[in-house]
């Protein structure tokens, strides 16, 4: 083989190599799965301004950081008030039903199975509507919050 030919081939083979390498997943993570009733979920409190009722549970990640996953589970009839995110949500109503209200949006009324995406920094409320409880996974692209809108509402 000419050696033009061998340093192609050389040259691939270390490409292809370094390429299926880099791309393989992280075996350093687990999948996890839950559900929202899982007895071995924990539940914490919700930011002060929330309902009484209000409570989260960590599916993945470390809210502190980027792209965290979390259960907000909120008592049937509770009023959540109007607020913003730092990060955009993506969420799915796993229990429940909800109304969510973008400012200058129709309200959207979501049924177990509803996905929803909703904009960072965009003020939004929500009243669960149902007659249990409200549950909604929601995974977040930037480190968790939540702030009263206008700031200083509670």
């Amino acid at each position: 083989m000419p050696w033009h030919k061998k340093i192609t081939a050389a040259f691939l083979t270390a490409f292809c190599c370094t390429t299926l390498l880099t791309a393989a997943p992280s075996m350093g993570e687990a999948p996890v799965s839950w559900s929202y009733e899982d007895p071995d979920l924990q539940w914490g409190p919700c930011p002060e301004f929330m309902p009484d009722g209000c409570a989260i549970a960590v599916l993945h990640g470390d809210p502190s950081s980027k792209n965290a996953d979390i259960f907000f589970k909120v008592p049937a009839g509770a009023v959540v008030p109007r607020h913003t995110h730092t990060s955009a949500e993506r969420m799915v109503l796993v229990s429940g039903a909800l109304r969510v209200t973008y400012d200058g949006y129709d309200p959207v009324d979501m049924k177990p199975g509803i996905y929803a995406y909703g904009p960072p920094e965009m003020p939004h409320k929500a009243l669960c509507t149902g007659a249990e409880a409200c549950v909604l996974a929601i995974a977040f692209e930037e480190p968790i919050d939540a702030f009263p809108h206008p700031p200083g509402d509670s």
